[in-house]
C-alpha cells in the first residue's frame, strides 16, 4: 500500500491504473478506523481492481458546538490497519489540499430538501459539508464507484441524490452496518461511552428493531409508535433527538409504502449515537 498527500500524486496513480483498464473504487473516511471501515474496503475490493481510501477529518461538516477539535486522529494506527487490508492507496490530504482558499471561502454544495430533515435539522449545515467534501474527493480521485456505510443512512441518500442530480459517473454502493455482538453499530464515537453507558447503548438498536417489527406486523400509527420508542429510550438513560419511520428515500410514509426505514439519533453521556434498520411494511 502507498500513501500520498497531494492531488497530483493521487491522480498519477489513478491514471496508471486506468491505462491498464482497471476499475477504481474510493472509500472516503475521517480516519479512526474500525472494522466497519475495513468492511467498506473489502466491499470496494470485491467490486473494483483498485481501492483508494481517503483519511480526512472534514471541518466543514462540524457545527460550532460539535467535536471537530477532539475528533480522534489516529493516522499511524489507521495506516497500519489499511496496510493489512485490500487498500492500494491511502490519500491523506491536509485541509489546504481539499480547501485551497480555506474552508470559509470554499465553493459549497447544497442538496435541498433531504439535507434539512432529521440529521440536517439537528445539525444545520452538516450535509452541505458532506456534499462539498465528497464532491471534491470525487473530482480528485475520479473513482468508478464509492462505498459508504448504511449506518449513516441519510448521508448515503444525500450522496445518491447529489450523484444523480449532477450526473457524476460514480456508482454509489451502500454497505450494511457492521455491529458488535450485542447489536451496537460500530462508530468512532462509541469510545466516548463509559463502561456503564456501553452496556446500555445496544438498547438503541433493539428499540429500532422492535419498532420495525411493529411496522412489519401492520402498524400504521407511526407517530404513536415513534413516541413509544422515544419513551423507551428515555427510560434506558438516552436523550433522544428523534425516532422516525420514513420511506426508503426518507420521504414521509404513506398507506401504500412498503419499503420503509426506521431511524434514530440519541445522546448517551458524551456520545451522540445514530442508527437505522429496514422495515418491510
Amino acid at each position: 500500500m502507498r500513501t500520498v498527500e497531494s492531488v497530483e500524486e493521487l491522480r498519477e496513480h489513478v491514471a496508471t491504473w486506468r491505462a491498464c483498464r482497471e476499475r477504481v473504487a474510493l472509500v472516503p473516511t475521517m480516519g479512526n478506523l474500525h472494522a466497519g471501515h475495513l468492511a467498506l474496503v473489502k466491499h470496494a475490493s470485491d467490486r473494483a481492481d483498485r481501492v483508494v481510501v481517503s483519511i480526512f477529518v472534514n471541518p466543514t461538516q462540524f457545527g460550532p458546538e460539535e467535536d471537530y477539535g477532539r475528533y480522534p486522529r489516529t493516522l499511524d494506527a489507521d495506516l497500519a490497519a489499511l496496510d493489512g487490508s485490500a487498500c492500494d492507496l491511502a490519500f491523506v490530504p491536509e485541509v489546504k489540499t481539499l480547501y485551497p482558499f480555506g474552508p470559509e471561502q470554499a465553493v459549497a454544495i447544497h442538496v435541498p430538501g433531504i439535507s434539512g430533515i432529521l440529521e440536517g435539522e439537528r445539525r444545520p449545515g452538516h450535509f452541505d459539508g458532506v456534499s462539498t467534501v465528497v464532491t471534491r474527493l470525487f473530482q480528485m480521485a475520479q473513482p468508478d464507484l464509492a462505498a459508504f456505510g448504511e449506518k449513516d443512512y441519510q448521508q448515503l441518500q444525500v450522496i445518491r441524490h447529489l450523484i444523480r442530480d449532477l450526473a457524476m459517473p460514480v456508482e454509489i454502493d451502500g454497505v450494511p452496518t457492521v455491529r458488535e455482538a450485542d447489536g451496537l453499530a460500530l462508530s468512532s464515537r462509541n469510545q466516548y461511552l463509559t463502561p456503564e453507558e456501553r452496556r446500555a447503548a445496544p438498547e438503541l438498536y433493539h428499540a429500532l428493531c422492535d419498532l420495525a417489527a411493529r411496522v412489519e406486523a401492520g402498524g400504521r400509527d407511526f407517530r404513536k409508535m415513534e413516541s413509544s420508542a422515544v419513551a423507551r429510550l428515555e427510560k434506558a438513560g438516552f436523550r433522544p433527538e428523534y425516532v422516525a419511520v420514513r420511506r426508503a428515500d426518507l420521504g414521509e410514509p404513506g398507506p401504500g409504502d412498503r419499503a420503509l426505514r426506521v431511524l434514530a439519533a440519541a445522546r448517551l453521556g458524551r456520545a451522540r449515537l445514530i442508527d437505522n434498520v429496514a422495515a418491510a411494511g
